[in-house]
């Protein structure tokens, strides 16, 4: 699956690699979470544009998204068959630009946060499929969820699941969405080559969501993953509930 991840290229190369219209000017990001608004890529009257969607995709059907569960992926061995995937795949598909994801990988018994990338360093785009809900008063929600497959063998050492990758050679193909038939697609929908992505242990302040500074990615030693492991767990405090967020925010 893929729950975190990382958006620390320039902007200016984000926007050139990807080719959409807009300009947007943006920090690095080092622990994007769902529920949070995320970028994506999608065409629109034949040109490319960036938007800015709540990571979390809630179908067209859904009457009170408060007691629907949150789609942050979409899997693609079934995502033609599920009601809350298989409009959008035809219609609906997107990039997320990215530069890298988190995963957790049980270790003596605690999980430990890895740090996933392309080995040549970079950027890349999550597939991506997405929904406009509309609610009971007229308001609107531009949604997404990331699409995973199964994990090849090298990366299936950390998770059973991977967020689909697309090439640039391939976004073209990806977003094209001017007829309903999805043949052309279905080959995208596959784990990365073994040997595209490279991974490396981080600290598992990755696990607190308040946390998004550049310290996250770097990889740290065996001493330091056993001194994290060995630290005293702090007591829980109450922590009030933040204040509902439409999803429509600003990412940066």
């Amino acid at each position: 699956m893929c729950g975190r991840f990382v958006i620390t290229s320039a902007p200016a190369a984000l926007r050139q690699l990807f080719g959409y219209v807009e300009q947007p000017n943006f920090p690095p990001r080092y622990n994007v979470a769902p529920t949070q608004p995320i970028p994506v890529v999608l065409v629109e009257n034949g040109a490319r544009h960036f938007r800015l969607m709540r990571w979390g995709l809630l179908p067209g059907w859904v009457k009170d998204p408060r007691g629907f569960a949150l789609l942050i992926n979409a899997r693609a061995e079934t995502v033609l068959e599920k009601p809350a995937f298989k409009k959008a795949i035809r219609r609906r598909r997107g990039l997320i630009p990215a530069d890298g994801y988190y995963e957790w990988k049980t270790e003596g018994g605690r999980k430990q946060p890895f740090f996933i990338h392309r080995a040549d360093g970079e950027p890349l785009g999550f597939a991506a499929v997405f929904e406009t809900w509309v609610g009971p008063n007229g308001e609107e929600l531009d949604t997404v969820a990331i699409v995973t497959a199964a994990a090849g063998e090298d990366l299936a050492a950390l998770h059973d699941r991977v967020p689909v990758t697309i090439s640039p050679r391939d976004f073209e193909r990806w977003l094209d969405i001017g007829g309903d038939e999805v043949d052309a697609i279905l080959p995208l929908m596959t784990a990365p080559r073994i040997g595209e992505f490279a991974w490396h242990p981080v600290s598992t302040r990755v696990n607190r969501v308040a946390n998004d500074d550049e310290q996250l990615v770097l990889p740290i030693s065996a001493e330091e993953i056993e001194a994290e492991a060995v630290k005293p767990k702090k007591a829980a405090r109450k922590i009030a509930a933040a204040p509902a967020d439409d999803g429509q925010g600003s990412l940066f």
